[in-house]
């Protein structure tokens, strides 16, 4: 598990994969914060934050040089290994040590573990994506299951664990700038050809916008109207003051929700919608690509109205009367548009309890892995083969100095969620508020105790937060949540530094300072000296 707290973000997968260590797994947790996941494995990889691509190549040579690649997979199913093996020979297990803060014969013990073992995944989530490199981050890892052959074949492989729910059910669907759905490239001539026939439209060749170049184009003025559906980005994006400030000055915002967010508290136009999984017909998708269906279970509140219904009457005031089509009804043209979703009726997702994509007929029964193609005698018959990535090491962009000498870092609790407005109603033992949770050690040099508020300042914004000692810290790392915006905004501190290739911004990291404003009520130096020492459980 590689940037994932899972036993918090993804705490019913995360049985699972406790029934697999129950039967002799083993775990290797690679974070920068010793979390309750970790608690659970056989090593812990405290690396520096940003220092995963370092990790990952120097995991790479180790194995090149122990004879411990899977050289027949290479040779059969991979292309450009030898670029990638001349790149990674400066990553040494001393150089990759002073990067990553892992001990050398940690660092050999995991990258022989991994290349040795008969199947091996690899797991991530937002600790690998929400860098200013998420890319590289990720070609990284798929480099590491190249190399031992721990692909295309079931119990081995790359996956990430969805931030949110039906993420990978938006892909399906086309919810990317670059595709239409099935995850059909816009830019493929045979693609829009299909669709344009089916739609009676013509379609742009030319990818449009995702969410960062979309606010990079708000502050131009190029962008002037948004159409938000389900996202707060005025409280769930990075640089919040500059966000809130681009979306209180559009000429027009439409803000689709089942809650009054901060948003749609912005918004021109508010249309109230379903809440889907229970209050609305349709399909999710989870991260293994089983399409399962969503069926109705109660009737809509108030004033509130089906999403599809939504749609269809937009459109009806643009001139297109689509009538009102039922779920099914999209689904079917879905299917007939899209070859990997082909043979998922209705009928049979009732029947076989969900499919795995792709499942191109009705006589399909879906497919349990991806790539295992790869593993044919000439894989290139059936699809490309799978490229190994030049990558390398890129810090942070912002670094600690001496007038921001700590590293933030955000992340998820185990009973919040996101910007809390689902979650932030619901009374739960396990709510304590949002908090600076700082290491014993920084606590003590600080002269910062349990409950003591705290100032933090970074070069966007300033808050005051409780303190919170937390055993699970190195020093020189801070750590906070997005999950009480209007107690605390801890995005007013975060970093709008973007990946290029995805866009997404790097909510891992940014430099910050912490300073005491004032002290617990039963605040004593010898009880700041015991909290620094022992933290808490």
């Amino acid at each position: 598990m590689w940037g994932s707290n899972a036993r918090e973000a993804h705490p019913i997968w995360f049985h699972h994969l406790l029934k697999g260590i129950q039967n002799g797994a083993k775990l290797y947790v690679v974070d920068p914060r010793r979390t309750s996941s970790a608690a659970w494995a056989d090593v812990w990889l405290g690396l520096n934050v940003g220092a995963d691509v370092a990790l990952a190549n120097t995991m790479a040579r180790e194995i090149i040089h122990a004879g411990l690649v899977h050289q027949s997979f290479i040779e059969r199913g991979t292309s450009g290994f030898e670029a990638y093996k001349a790149s990674v020979e400066p990553y040494t297990l001393e150089f990759g040590s002073a990067i990553s803060g892992i001990p050398v014969d940690v660092i050999r013990d995991a990258a022989h573990a991994y290349a040795s073992a008969d199947r091996a995944m690899i797991c991530w989530t937002l600790g690998i994506t929400e860098h200013h490199n998420a890319v590289d981050n990720v070609l990284a890892l798929i480099n590491l299951s190249l190399l031992t052959g721990h692909v295309g074949r079931y119990g081995s492989g790359c996956n990430p664990l969805r931030g949110q729910n039906n993420v990978q059910g938006g892909g399906d669907m086309g919810a990317l700038p670059n595709k239409l759905p099935g995850f059909q490239d816009v830019d493929t001539v045979a693609h829009r050809v299909k669709f344009e026939h089916a739609w009676g439209r013509d379609i742009d060749p030319l990818p449009g916008l995702h969410l960062s170049e979309m606010i990079d184009a708000m502050d131009k003025k190029t962008l002037t109207a948004l159409y938000v559906i389900g996202e707060n980005p005025a409280q769930s994006d990075a640089d919040a003051t500059h966000i809130g400030h681009l979306l209180e000055h559009l000429d027009h915002l439409v803000v689709q929700e089942i809650f009054l967010t901060k948003t749609a508290q912005l918004a021109h136009v508010v249309l109230p919608a379903a809440a889907t999984w229970a209050e609305g017909e349709g399909t999710v998708t989870n991260s293994e690509r089983r399409v399962q269906r969503v069926r109705k279970a109660v009737e809509l509140p108030g004033d509130a109205r089906d999403e599809i219904w939504i749609m269809a009457e937009l459109a009806k005031r643009l001139g297109y009367d689509w009538g009102h089509p039922s779920a099914e009804d999209v689904w079917n043209e879905v299917r007939a548009l899209s070859p990997q979703l082909s043979g998922m009726t209705y009928a049979r997702l009732e029947e076989l309890d969900g499919i795995q994509w792709p499942c191109p007929d009705t006589s399909h029964p879906g497919t349990k892995f991806l790539h295992a193609r790869l593993w044919e005698d000439d894989p290139s018959r059936r699809g490309r083969l799978a490229p190994f990535s030049v990558v390398h090491h890129a810090g942070p962009v912002e670094q600690p100095d001496d007038e921001y000498p700590l590293i933030l870092s955000t992340g998820r609790r185990l009973e919040s969620y996101n910007t809390g407005v689902q979650s932030g109603g619901y009374l739960s033992p396990l709510h304590r508020g949002e908090s600076l949770d700082v290491s014993p050690e920084d606590a003590r040099r600080l002269g910062i105790a349990q409950g003591d508020i705290v100032r933090v300042t970074s070069r966007r914004g300033t808050i005051d937060a409780p303190a919170h000692i937390d055993r699970g810290l190195r020093a020189g790392v801070v750590f906070m949540t997005l999950h009480f915006p209007d107690e605390v905004a801890t995005n007013l501190l975060t970093i709008n530094a973007t990946d290029p290739k995805s866009g997404t911004a790097e909510f891992k990291a940014c430099a910050v300072r912490v300073e005491p404003v004032r002290t617990a009520p039963s605040y004593s130096p010898a009880r700041a000296e015991t909290f620094a020492a022992a933290g808490d459980d």
